[in-house]
């Protein structure tokens, strides 16, 4: 029996689950649309376009699961990237018998009062927020229907190794130097924050448990954290001082925002810092036994940046839940 897990998306995500699958023993292709990075050990390489079914048929044959890790470029993307590439996920799931195991965000809930807990209704209005919303949607549909298994991990804003393009992995080589950092919203609101190991060893462990399909799941992720706070954490785990954490002011969306498309687009998004944006993951922890990786080694690996000389291996797996600094 074939024991071949296809990841598409060599990002972030798609790095840490297939270090993660690798780790395990399985065999691992890692798709992007270079077919090109860092050698990781036990996981072999390959180009596709993620928008060609065909191509994503061919390489999930046999395959036990095919994970969507894709982060598409930008969000000015979004409404004409991920529509043909979510359908394409589909038919290459169904055509191979592959369970769809899909990497996603918080977004599809919207501003919600309390902790954002599975089972919820995806009840954004944002353009974004609906695009995400829908691949769930019919994704299920389908599950339900049987034509495919499938299942979606969220997390939420990403720390770790190898993240760089994300809310504190942006500001921490400058904190580190020792200067003032600004952020987006208010910097004393707790806010959670998924080391994307963590959401690589969630991507798995879902795949390779049948009883957990036909479900949303929460990454493992410690407790809510100001950004403040965060960006506190990660220095004192550098062995640095703290530096002064400032806001940018919202008028720079608003005004920037006419002039910069990413700027923008950030305005459906900027309420999930300006509020309280606390993620419960409790459920991963009591049904597959995961549990985050301790704070202050997500706080070590996020200050380690994107260095090259990261070791690509699988963190040790937490048996307890991290407790905050």
């Amino acid at each position: 029996m074939s024991d071949l897990h296809v990841v598409v998306g060599a990002g972030p995500v798609g790095r840490a689950t297939a270090v993660q699958l690798a780790s395990e023993g399985h065999e691992v292709l890692l798709v992007s649309r270079s077919g090109q990075g860092p050698a990781i050990a036990g996981v072999r390489r390959v180009a596709a376009d993620a928008s060609d079914a065909d191509r994503l048929a061919e390489l999930a044959a046999g395959a036990v699961a095919l994970y969507n890790c894709i982060n598409p470029p930008s969000y000015t993307v979004w409404t004409t990237y991920w529509p043909p590439v979510a359908a394409a996920f589909l038919e290459a799931a169904e055509r191979t018998g592959a369970t769809l195991v899909t990497a996603s965000c918080l977004y599809p809930y919207g501003p919600v009062e309390g902790p954002m807990v599975e089972g919820m209704p995806d009840a954004a209005t944002g353009t974004k927020s609906r695009i995400r919303a829908r691949m769930w949607a019919d994704a299920l549909a389908a599950h339900e229907a049987g034509r495919i298994r499938a299942a979606e991990v969220r997390g939420s804003d990403y720390m770790g190794p190898w993240v760089t393009n994300a809310h504190i992995p942006q500001v921490t080589p400058r904190a580190l130097s020792g200067k003032s950092v600004r952020v987006f919203g208010s910097a004393d609101q707790p806010h959670a924050f998924t080391d994307v190991r963590d959401m690589g060893r969630a991507l798995a462990a879902v795949a390779q448990a049948p009883h957990a399909w036909g479900r949303v799941w929460h990454a493992p992720t410690n407790p809510a954290r100001t950004q403040a706070e965060t960006v506190t954490d990660v220095c004192r785990a550098a062995g640095r001082e703290p530096v002064t954490v400032r806001t940018w002011p919202r008028a720079l969306l608003s005004v920037g925002g006419r002039f910069v498309p990413l700027l923008r687009e950030m305005r459906e998004t900027v309420y999930q810092f300006e509020r309280p944006y606390v993620l419960d993951s409790s459920a991963i922890a009591r049904e597959l036994g995961l549990e985050p990786t301790p704070w202050d080694e997500v706080c070590r690996a996020t200050a380690a940046g994107a260095d090259d000389e990261t070791p690509l291996a699988a963190p040790s797996a937490p048996t307890v839940s991290g407790t905050p600094l």
